[in-house]
């Protein structure tokens, strides 16, 4: 069969080299018993990896062609085929209720989406790895104060513990992106329970970095209104890229008191 063409409207970028396919396909190894869910295995570079790890492996792929290619080429792995588009998938479904290791060579257009599901079924996914753009990597990887620190950063640090693994240039693609990637690993944390509201903690984190070159007297507005009771607290003089996740908590549960005593 030949080849599948990469479809710049689904962010296709195939890689070529089989040494950084195995070197992120032995990033799920930190879960060694936890099957494995792969978004958009293309023609199975990273795949044909992972189906060596002994235990089983799931593929879901959006593109047609892919999957033709992948069934012929890949005949063990037809029954583990899902042809979905990851965004909208019912995640319980994959491994009937078990949790999973998810990875995969992500599509940049929607890496940050991906990220957004993978924190909805945080319970369900204990570690999320793989190959995304350097700088959307580095963003989630930031610490308070760095400049690429934002929404992505504090929302996924609440829960996950971040590596940034090893970079990835642009030849090894076909066809080359115009940007370097970058492969991560995310685990975990201990937290169970943030400790405030959750949905608020949302609210809060993305409504300031909205903002980002206000301070949070400023941007926490379009939540308490501008005669903002809380705005006399030293945490107000500071921009968001400032604030540690655990001041960021704190920030929420300030602003829910907030809000009960204006109701």
């Amino acid at each position: 069969m030949r080849l599948v063409k990469p479809k710049k409207f689904l962010g296709q970028h195939f890689l070529k080299d089989l040494k950084v396919a195995q070197d992120i396909a032995d990033t799920v190894d930190i879960y060694p018993e936890l099957p494995i869910l792969e978004v958009g295995p293309g023609m199975g570079v990273l795949t044909q990896f992972l189906t060596k790890k002994e235990r089983c492996v799931k593929v879901v792929e959006v593109d047609y062609e892919s999957v033709a290619y992948l069934r012929e080429n890949y005949p063990a792995l037809e029954d583990h085929i899902i042809e979905d588009d990851f965004l909208k998938m019912n995640l319980q479904r994959v491994f009937n209720g078990q949790p999973f290791v998810l990875t995969g060579n992500y599509p940049y257009n929607i890496s940050s989406q991906i990220f957004f599901k993978m924190l909805d079924n945080k319970d369900l996914v204990p570690c999320c790895t793989g190959m995304i753009q350097k700088e959307v990597a580095e963003r989630i990887a930031a610490g308070p104060g760095s400049k690429t620190y934002g929404i992505l950063s504090v929302l996924i640090q609440a829960w996950y513990s971040v590596e940034y693994l090893f970079t990835v240039h642009e030849h090894v693609f076909n066809p080359p992106p115009k940007v370097k990637s970058a492969v991560i690993r995310m685990v975990r944390n201990d937290t169970k329970e943030l400790g405030c509201d959750e949905k608020l903690f949302k609210q809060v984190v993305k409504t300031t970095f909205n903002q980002r070159r206000k301070t949070l007297r400023n941007s926490i507005k379009p939540i308490l209104g501008k005669d903002c009771p809380l705005t006399e607290n030293e945490l107000f003089n500071k921009r968001p890229e400032q604030l540690s996740v655990e001041e960021f908590i704190s920030l929420t549960n300030q602003v829910e008191k907030a809000l009960q005593t204006s109701v």
